[in-house]
């Protein structure tokens, strides 16, 4: 088998050829050919999509794979008659509603099983429920030296985005919006501040605040997408305000009562507390983060609705415990109490740490068994071999 692999900066290139190099040793036969990809072309680039076109023939491969959806290439794959495969790591991924979505060639794997439902409450049998996964052979590759222990030892960390750095949507039109519609929606955020679980958002704008949001920003559906106005600002303006004001609060209140090591883009965020050393490589310098944390917290983009974030596959895949908020497809996947924690509120969160900080073995016992769950189910050596098992059954 050849796979055609579009090769942009993305997470997890690296672990995928990995995983094709350790599967072909176990049996498989498996080709990778690796063609650079960029990610930020125009879906209707037809210069873009004609070369595209002649690199796949000129390789003549039995499957293309992506991480992400992109319509240009399903619409290459589908004229020629070659498998798309796109393992899609966002949600937000507004390109998968493309009318293209539901071309022959298409599999397409999502790891929020609610994103997956609303596709397949609309009839469409190519979209997919696939967790993501670990990269356990290349974290167990990373040893713990004096060094690199003294660098990263923390009692709490927390490695993400404060989504206060770029495409701040809410804030770049809460000026522009109505008393009416900043006060809705203010309270509407603080409403679903008090749920894990569950997203009113998208549900809950009424017409005339979407209208509004609408002539402040100025987003539109493209012109082959089926998405609507509520996806767009629910996602893209609203959650990701939602999940800033939630990590800030949140890191804010662990700095003040315990102190935690805080990896992200945004230096400037530095409360009480707070040691933020700045943004960590994923493959350099996360890892360790994870390894040598005695407490890795999660607290998962709202867009994300029941899906696992990669940040968790990569703590338990480190052997990190983690400590996360309610995340529904985590518990058909993890005992929590035996291979992970969740919190159920920020007073919940607060006890936790305090307790789980104080009581070093269990604490370790459960990151050891998250660890040999994700060893035993949650590779990417299985992932892969899960897709072709469906692409080519």
């Amino acid at each position: 088998m050849k796979i055609f692999f579009l090769d942009w900066k993305s997470i997890g290139n690296e672990d995928i050829v990995d995983a094709i190099d350790n599967l072909n040793k176990s049996g498989y036969s498996i080709d990778i050919f690796m063609h650079p990809f960029d990610n930020h072309i125009d879906d209707g680039d037809k210069e873009y999509e004609t070369t595209l076109e002649d690199a796949i023939k000129k390789q003549d491969p039995d499957i293309v794979f992506s991480f992400n959806y992109f319509p240009l290439v399903s619409i290459v794959c589908n004229r020629i008659g070659i498998t798309y495969v796109a393992w899609v790591y966002d949600n937000p991924c507004v390109r998968l509603y493309s009318y293209t979505l539901i071309n022959s060639c298409n599999y397409v794997f999502v790891f929020d099983s609610q994103m997956y439902e609303v596709f397949a409450s609309q009839g469409i049998k190519n979209v997919y429920y696939l967790p993501m996964a670990a990269a356990v052979h290349r974290y167990d590759g990373l040893k713990i030296t004096p060094e690199k222990q003294k660098r990263y030892s923390s009692r709490i960390s927390f490695v993400g985005s404060l989504y206060c750095e770029d495409h701040t949507y809410f804030d770049d039109i809460a000026d522009k919006l109505s008393d009416y519609s900043k006060g809705y929606l203010d309270g509407l955020m603080k409403s679903q501040m008090q749920i894990d679980g569950l997203n009113i958002i998208e549900k809950s704008i009424p017409p005339v605040v979407m209208q509004d949001m609408v002539n402040a920003l100025g987003i539109k559906p493209s012109s082959d997408s089926v998405a609507t106005y509520e996806y767009l600002y629910s996602n893209y303006v609203i959650n990701r305000k939602i999940t800033s004001i939630e990590r800030t609060e949140i890191l804010t209140q662990i700095g003040e009562k315990f102190g935690i090591d805080l990896y992200t883009k945004d230096k400037s965020f530095s409360p009480k507390g707070v040691n933020n050393h700045g943004e960590t490589d994923y493959y350099f310098g996360m890892p360790y983060v994870f390894k040598c944390s005695d407490i890795n917290l999660n607290i998962t983009l709202r867009s994300i609705q029941r899906g696992i974030p990669l940040r968790i596959m990569d703590i338990l895949g480190c052997g990190g415990f983690l400590l996360t908020n309610y995340q529904e497809d985590l518990f058909n996947f993890f005992v929590p109490g035996e291979e992970f924690v969740y919190y159920e509120s920020r007073d919940d969160l607060m006890k936790k740490i305090g307790y789980y900080l104080e009581h070093d073995d269990e604490r370790r016992e459960i990151a050891q068994k998250g660890y040999e769950k994700v060893c035993a189910e949650h590779t990417y050596e299985q992932r892969l071999m899960e897709i072709l098992d469906i692409v080519t059954p």
